[in-house]
This record gives structure tokens, C-alpha cells and sequence, in this order.
């Protein structure tokens, strides 16, 4: 009998790092974790950090889970006999001193992190800044360059080293622009705008996504962001400009109506105001705008 229960833990462990390795055989690509700019860096920073701490308890928790029955087995004739034990300052303080720490510490990070990258904060850098205001439809991203007067549906080109300042909007329903590898998740709302502020470090193409259920199209709501180099940015825009289509307001509003996987599609005129027009289009009655500070940018 006692060899059984000796064989037990080796292969219960066996088993349990088994399904460990089949569940989190998904995870392959943890985009988070591998930042393209100083926010996604800031970021992974606190997310490794938060983990860390957690696993001050989560690791001594798993230890003890499989040490304490080991040890105080029926057939461990060695292991201490103490009915009448029922408390130890040292236990008392430990569980109460440990968790205080953790907590503590993860509160002084958070109100760090959380003022240091408020993404409303522009971002401090030599190179000129990209203004580009995005709007969400039903199931489609579209960028509009206002300092280039063109427009990109699901597809966001910028230069490397160049602050983004974004204003965002949504002519749906609530969604969430997010580009994992530089970081900061924003939500973008009808009749609001809200702001963010990214940099990417190295050129490469990037994914992001609209992490909020927005309907049957959700799952196709995505784009990709390519960060180039300034040069081929204006080589860019210059073709951009070439595009024979023009985003007019008869032709945004075939955009706007719901589609699912709409193609790459590239503009070389915008609707003067359209970014404006789209958030006044959920004004109250009595002409109170609910946009936040919609002339600034």
C-alpha cells in the first residue's frame, strides 16, 4: 500500500504538467509580452511585476498543497501528533504581514503606472507627430489622416519614431481599439471622443483588434498596423493621394452601413469636419454636445 501511494504524487504531477502543456498550447503567441514601443514596454512591465508578486503566495500555496498531505500521511509514522495545536503567532503573522506587502506593493504600482500612462499623456519625442483620427463602424476601422486629407478603412500606416496622437469615435456601438504590441486599450464611443497616445520603436506590421462584442461581425474587426520610416510614410501618403476614390458624405455613408471583412480601401480626399460631423451626429436635442473637448486635438 505504501508504494502506491509513493508512486501517486510523481504521476499525478506527471499528469497535471500533461494538461498544462495541452491548454496553454494556445497561448504561442503572447503579443503583450513582446512590446514595439516605450508604452508596450511600460506595460509589460507591470504585467511581469504583478505576476511576480501574485507568485509570492500562488507558489508557497502549491508547495504546501502537496508537502502537507505527503508529510502527514497515515502511513508516515514519523510525522509530529498534535491534537491539541490550534495556533501560532509566527502562521497569524505571516498570513497577515505577506498579503499586506503584496498589496501594498501592487497599489504603488498600479497608482504609478496608471499616471504614467494615462493615454490622454502625449508622448515626449524629437520626431514629428502623426495625427490620425479613427472611427468605429459596423465591423470596420476607418483612419483618417487630417494633416494629409486622406483616409485608410482597415488599414493604419505610420512612421516609426513619430508620436501617434489619436482621436477616436465610433458611429456604432461601443468598441475597444487595441494594438497589443504598442500597448494602451481605449475605448471609443458614439457621440465621445477619447484619446491616445503611442510610439512604435521598429517597423514591422502589427495587429490589432476591437476587443468589445460589437455584434456578428465582431470577429472580423481587426487591421493591421504597419510602422514604416518616415521616407516610406511619405512615399505612402503620395500614392495614397492618387487613389481615384474620395470619402465624401454620400460615399462614407455606403461605408458606414454594416459589412463583414471589407477589403483595404485608401482615399485621397476626406470630407472637411467629417470627424466632427460624426460625433455631432449623437448631440442631444437641446444642442449639448456629449463629445469631450472635440476641437482640440
Amino acid at each position: 500500500m505504501g508504494k502506491r501511494k509513493r508512486r501517486f504524487w510523481p504521476a499525478a504531477l506527471a499528469v497535471s504538467s500533461l494538461f498544462g502543456a495541452i491548454f496553454l498550447g494556445g497561448c504561442s503567441q503572447l503579443l503583450l509580452l513582446e512590446p514595439m514601443g516605450p508604452i508596450g514596454d511600460a506595460e509589460r512591465f507591470v504585467i511581469i511585476a504583478a505576476f511576480v508578486l501574485m507568485l509570492i503566495v500562488v507558489i508557497p500555496v502549491f508547495i504546501m498543497s502537496h508537502w502537507f498531505p505527503w508529510k502527514f500521511r497515515a502511513s508516515n509514522t514519523k510525522a509530529p501528533y498534535r491534537p491539541n495545536w490550534n495556533y501560532s503567532f509566527k502562521i497569524d503573522l505571516a498570513m497577515w504581514l505577506v498579503p499586506l506587502a503584496i498589496v501594498t506593493a501592487l497599489g504603488v504600482l498600479s497608482w504609478r503606472s496608471t499616471h504614467n500612462l494615462d493615454p490622454y499623456k502625449p508622448i515626449d519625442s524629437d520626431g514629428e507627430p502623426v495625427h490620425i483620427d479613427v472611427v468605429s463602424l459596423d465591423w470596420k476601422w476607418l483612419f483618417i489622416y487630417p494633416d494629409h486629407d486622406i483616409a485608410v478603412v482597415n488599414q493604419l500606416v505610420f512612421p516609426i519614431k513619430a508620436p501617434l496622437n489619436f482621436r477616436l469615435t465610433s458611429d456604432t456601438v461601443l468598441t475597444s481599439f487595441f494594438i497589443p504590441q504598442l500597448g494602451s486599450q481605449i475605448y471609443a464611443m458614439a457621440g465621445r471622443q477619447t484619446r491616445l497616445h503611442l510610439v512604435a520603436d521598429k517597423a514591422g506590421r502589427y495587429t490589432g483588434h476591437n476587443q468589445q462584442f460589437s455584434g456578428r461581425g465582431y470577429a472580423d474587426m481587426h487591421f493591421k498596423a504597419i510602422a514604416v520610416t518616415r521616407e516610406q510614410f511619405e512615399e505612402w501618403v503620395r500614392k495614397t493621394k492618387q487613389s481615384a476614390s474620395k470619402l465624401d458624405l454620400s460615399r462614407y455613408e455606403e461605408l458606414a452601413k454594416p459589412s463583414v471583412g471589407s477589403p483595404v480601401t485608401t482615399f485621397s480626399a476626406v470630407a472637411p469636419g467629417l470627424f466632427e460631423r460624426i460625433i455631432r451626429k449623437y448631440m442631444t436635442v437641446g444642442g449639448n454636445s456629449t463629445s469631450t473637448q472635440p476641437e482640440e486635438r
